[in-house]
């Protein structure tokens, strides 16, 4: 499991400088959870092989009533789903009330805790330092964040005990397909699990200090072997109270990360709103494989369910790849139908070919439509290979192929769609131009060759003389 790394303090001391800082890899998935989680954005990072999840909070207020009365909802939250806390500092200002009584506040939860001083450039550090060391929380670690200067030896200290990615092969021979079931709260999670698990049975209590892990369920059907990874909260045995399913942002972007495949569980009653959009968007960032459980099917009249099909066409049109399910998780209905498309993406999602073939079907596919022109000369695309899996990430090398166009990109991406006939995963191309190794270097002639092109020039000039006379 992904450790959490929050980052606390009051307003304006740059603690979201510094998570920018720290997600600023291309495949950092970043969100802003609007209505939701209006005080927190979560980032997913790696530091030197070690993966983990960032937290930026709110800043906690000044207040007459205690930091129990100022400190925001979601900044207690994020607190509490931290494995490592960082506060922050701002050095400029020095030491205030409000760090003080933070600084009480965290240490009481006997959390790993690093006090990060923000803002050193343009300060004597030493000078503005010494006061901090009142908060009892040892040498606090430089950064002026909005350089970036300071972030990579404080991401060392911090991540110090943190473990290295394991080896994600040895980790599928253990758990075999690991599947992810995600949703919004209440659109029946809870019961999904436990159906795709055929029993009812005792899942997971969230208890203090948990409450942000994944529940990892290892099971087997028909003979192979699954791990489930549930995000859906408290239940217990024969009784599924989804008014009190607890929804967690950080257990549905760890479940993502680790998942083959994720089931995104939507509503049909109340319909597709914006927290379903966001997440299958995160899934899509994440480029994980994908199966739409359209639950609560049952029980509907005609009419809404037409309607409800439309709506689902409409609004999941950027999705063309992904299976639709019509399911009732309650009932039974359609849930065994779920399987066949989650072994689909998960191939799809896993495709492996030879440079030789994928280098044929790209020079099949140019000669049956011809890359544009750009700049009056045309893009040329010499070969590709594979680039990655989960998702399947095609290379593709050539001359200016990095300004192709986004309709052809599209149109090849559905040629590689179509003759592997890949269901229900992102596929990614990228794009990269071959470099003029000549580029930039001076012909080298020697001084033979330069003394006859001299006299080829003086006979040319001779020769023009006489025929201008």
């Amino acid at each position: 499991m992904k450790p959490v790394i929050a980052l606390i303090g009051r307003p304006n001391v740059g603690k979201s400088t510094l998570f920018n800082q720290i997600t600023k890899s291309r495949d950092a998935l970043v969100a802003d959870f609007a209505g939701l989680t209006r005080d927190r954005k979560y980032g997913d990072a790696t530091y030197q092989n070690k993966s983990f999840i960032v937290v930026d909070t709110g800043g906690i207020g000044e207040s007459e009533g205690g930091i129990d009365n100022y400190m925001a909802e979601q900044s207690k939250t994020a607190i509490n789903e931290a494995d490592i806390i960082i506060f922050v500092v701002d050095a400029r200002a020095g030491l205030l009330a409000s760090d003080e009584q933070i600084a009480r506040e965290l240490r009481t939860l006997g959390k790993k805790i690093y006090l990060v001083a923000n803002k050193v450039d343009g300060v004597h550090a030493e000078a503005a330092l010494v006061e901090f060391y009142k908060l009892g929380m040892g040498e606090p670690l430089q950064v002026a964040a909005t350089h970036g200067r300071g972030v990579q030896q404080m991401l060392e200290d911090v991540l110090a005990e943190v473990p290295e990615d394991e080896n994600p092969e040895e980790h599928d021979k253990d758990t075999g397909l690991r599947l992810a079931i995600i949703g919004r709260p209440n659109v029946g999670k809870s019961t999904l699990v436990n159906r795709l698990l055929g029993e009812d049975r005792v899942v997971a209590f969230d208890q203090p200090g948990t409450t942000r892990d994944s529940i990892y369920i290892p099971f087997e059907r028909e003979g192979r072997k699954y791990t489930l990874i549930d995000t859906a909260g408290v239940r217990r045995k024969g009784k599924v109270d989804e008014m009190i399913e607890k929804f967690s942002i950080v257990k549905t972007l760890q479940a993502m990360k680790d998942a083959h495949v994720v089931v995104v569980v939507v509503d049909a009653r109340e319909g597709i709103v914006e927290q379903d959009l966001h997440l299958i968007g995160y899934a899509l960032e994440a480029g994980r494989a994908m199966v739409i459980a359209i639950n609560k099917w049952d029980n509907m009249s005609e009419y809404d369910r037409k309607q409800c099909k439309l709506d689902v066409e409409r609004r999941f049109d950027f999705i063309p790849w992904a299976k639709i399910h019509l399911i009732s998780a309650l009932h039974g209905t359609g849930v065994g139908d779920l399987y066949p498309s989650i072994h689909r993406a998960y191939e799809s999602a896993n495709l492996k070919v030879s440079p030789a073939k994928l280098t044929q079907i790209l020079s099949d596919a140019t000669e049956a439509h011809q890359p544009p022109m750009i700049s009056g000369r045309r893009i040329k695309m010499r070969y590709a290979h594979m680039g990655g899996q989960n998702p399947p990430t095609i290379v593709i090398h050539g001359n200016k192929v990095d300004k192709t166009p986004a309709d052809y990109r599209r149109y090849l991406e559905n040629v590689f769609r179509k003759v592997y006939k890949l269901e229900g995963t992102p596929v990614r191309i990228d794009f990269k131009t071959s470099e003029n190794p000549f580029e930039g270097r001076k012909s080298q002639v020697d001084e033979r060759t330069a003394a006859r092109r001299r006299r080829y020039i003086q006979k040319f000039k001779k020769a023009e003389k006489k025929f201008n006379r």
